[in-house]
């Protein structure tokens, strides 16, 4: 082999290649410095495993996608097309998955700004229930009768979260409605006694017992008393049957609607 040929083709690609390769196989190392620093950085920071997970692999493609510039650069290859070729598709991808990237987008903003959690019992996206898992593109909640639901995370986070589960206690309000001819003072009597007999009920904030209306059929109480969360339909539950129960055996009604038709006669001349 001719040595002028050797020196000035095969050795300069000998080296573009070695080097090359050794900005690949450093670049993947210090890649992987990074990336176990940035994954320290955000535990400490008390963010979701699913959140970094995602961040760190997001990372990890476009340091790879940088390293790989780098190499293809030493070798001598146009890399502005190969990027502009990179960007072009990503527009279309982009464009494709528009809808997966809200959904995407409001996984995010769910897991960072965690209106809920795993476990709350939430209403959201017009669904009720359990929320079982929170992933980056929905959220996967099973109902009272044990029906699994996936919904978007874009339907979650574009309307109205409400999250039964967010405080320690809440507030059971309930309407008894008795007659106009039942004794008031006996009715609003055995309702606080109902509430204050039952253990479940806190004592701070106070229940409220009142009048709340003249109705067309009934007089309306309000009962409102305070409870753990855990203790919500409970105590709701057994106080309807329990204020049912104690209306018949001391005479008070629970009147249904009705309406008094008058009939008049007129009679042809």
């Amino acid at each position: 082999m001719d040595l002028s040929f050797f020196d000035v083709y095969v050795l300069p690609w000998i080296i573009n290649i070695a080097l090359a390769l050794a900005i690949f196989i450093v670049g993947r190392m210090v890649a992987k410095i990074l990336i176990n620093l940035l994954v320290k950085i955000l535990r400490k920071g008390n963010m979701e495993d699913i959140l970094i997970n995602f961040i760190s692999s997001i990372a990890n493609i476009l340091l790879l996608l940088v390293i790989i510039v780098a190499a293809l650069d030493q070798l001598g290859v146009d890399t502005t097309s190969l990027i502009a070729l990179v960007g072009a598709a990503g527009l279309a991808v982009g464009l494709a998955l528009q809808g997966s990237l809200q959904n995407f987008a409001a996984g995010v903003m769910l897991i960072v700004f965690r209106p809920f959690k795993e476990g709350d019992f939430v209403e959201a996206a017009g669904v009720a229930g359990v929320v079982e898992h929170i992933s980056i593109f929905n959220t996967i909640m099973r109902t009272g009768d044990n029906k699994e639901v996936i919904v978007p995370n874009g339907n979650i986070y574009s309307g109205v979260i409400v999250n039964y589960s967010a405080r320690d206690t809440r507030r059971v309000d309930m309407v008894f409605g008795i007659g106009y001819d039942d004794d008031l003072k006996k009715a609003k009597a055995l309702l606080e006694e109902i509430i204050n007999s039952d253990e479940r009920v806190l004592k701070d904030p106070a229940p409220v017992i009142a009048v709340s209306e003249l109705a067309d059929s009934s007089v309306n109480f309000v009962v409102r008393p305070w409870v753990n969360s855990a203790d919500y339909w409970a105590v709701m539950f057994d106080t309807t049957e329990t204020v049912k129960l104690r209306f018949d055996e001391e005479g008070i009604s629970i009147p249904y609607p009705q309406m008094d038709i008058h009939q008049h006669k007129v009679e042809s001349k």
